[in-house]
């Protein structure tokens, strides 16, 4: 920590200084959103989808920040340059900012702005994962919030959904939570996208119910396309993932992770989870590193 640099307000301070005053909307109403972004090789990882997802968030929150897509990347680029890190997660968040203590908020906005990076290993080819096992997956009571309350596409700082969920796991000691939807059907992990193999398709939970549109989840879903796999977005069961020939979970910090158990019952990665996890190296070595296609791991 004592050499990271945090963005806050427009100025980069040392990590253990950053702060935001308490009367902030983030704070108190949890009034905010937010990305998690990957860097590599000192440039964050599809730093367009992540902007147009924080601008969906905005618009689902009524939150008009003022701020361009432009000042926020280069404020992401400033805090990585000032922590001399070129591989690492980086948060961006903006809260509404300061104003009256009623919960209606006031039309004006003076937003705050933070950016904090955590230092993460090389990605790529012959990359080091920040997941040291499988993931082992466990179906909880928690369910996912419905779009008519709270639409999945805005990432806020209110994360108590996923907080519960996590909180279930402590029975289990399992590493990701499954949250089904109002209906029972297969919704998301607590902070990752539901990937799994049938025999005749890769499937996912659709966009329809309460899923977040996960940058690795479209980043998975382009590969596939590309090699030609069959794609099926719908409805599924938590039978319908215990059961399958492998299965994965994405998000941008874990990329493509395994799933070794679902609910104790083994499944596992497979063919088709490698070679996700080997075309997302393949991609991230020649977009950062300057690698190509030849670099992908046996």
């Amino acid at each position: 920590m004592a050499d990271l640099r945090y963005h806050v307000d427009g100025e980069l301070v040392p990590a253990e200084a950053a702060a935001v005053s308490v009367r902030d909307r983030g704070f108190v109403y949890g009034d905010a959103i937010f990305e998690t972004l990957r860097a590599y090789g000192g440039d964050v990882f599809r730093w367009d989808a992540h902007a147009d997802r924080l601008a969906d968030s905005a618009e689902a929150l009524s939150l008009d920040h003022g701020l361009s897509d432009p000042e926020l990347k280069r404020r992401v680029d400033e805090t990585l340059r000032a922590s001399d890190l070129e591989d690492a997660s980086v948060k961006l968040s903006v809260t509404r900012g300061v104003q009256s203590d009623a919960l209606t908020p006031d039309p004006a906005v003076d937003p705050t702005v933070v950016v904090q990076v955590t230092p993460r290993p090389r990605g790529g080819v012959d990359s080091t994962s920040v997941w040291d096992e499988p993931a082992t997956l466990q179906t909880v009571r928690t369910r996912r919030i419905p779009d008519e309350s709270l639409p999945s596409r805005a990432q806020t700082h209110n994360y108590l959904n996923g907080v519960l969920a996590r909180i279930e796991l402590r029975v289990s000691d399992a590493d990701e939570a499954v949250m089904l939807d109002g209906d029972g059907h297969l919704a998301a992990g607590a902070t990752s996208t539901l990937f799994f193999v049938d025999g005749e398709a890769l499937c996912t939970p659709s966009l329809d119910g309460p899923v977040r549109p996960g940058i690795a989840r479209r980043e998975v879903l382009d590969i596939a396309r590309d090699e030609g796999i069959p794609v099926r977005e719908g409805a599924f069961t938590p039978d319908d993932l215990r059961g399958a020939e492998e299965a994965f979970v994405t998000n941008t910090t874990w990329e493509v992770r395994p799933a070794e158990t679902v609910d104790g019952i083994d499944v596992g990665g497979g063919p088709l989870t490698t070679l996700f996890q080997r075309v997302y190296d393949a991609r991230v070595e020649r977009d950062h590193y300057g690698g190509g296609d030849s670099g992908l791991r046996e």
